[in-house]
């Protein structure tokens, strides 16, 4: 199946490294040139597919050194995570951002099929 744009296959190769870590470090400008493409895609690429609701947590250092750090997180096992989660949440939230937080939840194992539908 091939991807459909690029933001797709930013997305799937950074996944493909998480898959074998549970935290990764990357320089923007890298990947960038890697995909040859400008490196506000990659900004783009990790604020809307890598987020807390999603499963991870991005931590970012700017300047010459600067570093984009993304963990995947489980919040079962990590209650400081859970707790940011549940105040993410608030009193409500809409019903796309509720679908990635159970898709994220069911990706990590910890709602099943039948849970999750």
């Amino acid at each position: 199946m091939q991807e459909r744009n690029i933001s797709d296959i930013i997305e799937r190769y950074l996944k493909e490294i998480l898959n074998d870590a549970n935290a990764v470090e990357i320089k923007r400008s890298e990947v960038a040139r890697r995909f040859d493409c400008v490196p506000s895609q990659i900004n783009y690429v990790i604020k809307t597919r890598f987020t807390l609701p999603n499963g991870y947590l991005v931590e970012s250092k700017r300047g010459g050194g600067g570093y984009i750090r993304i963990a995947k997180i489980n919040l079962v096992d990590n209650t400081e995570m859970f707790q940011t989660l549940l105040a993410y949440i608030g009193e409500q939230i809409s019903t796309k951002q509720a679908w990635k937080i159970i898709q994220g939840l069911y990706d990590d194992q910890i709602l099943s099929k039948r849970e999750a539908i």
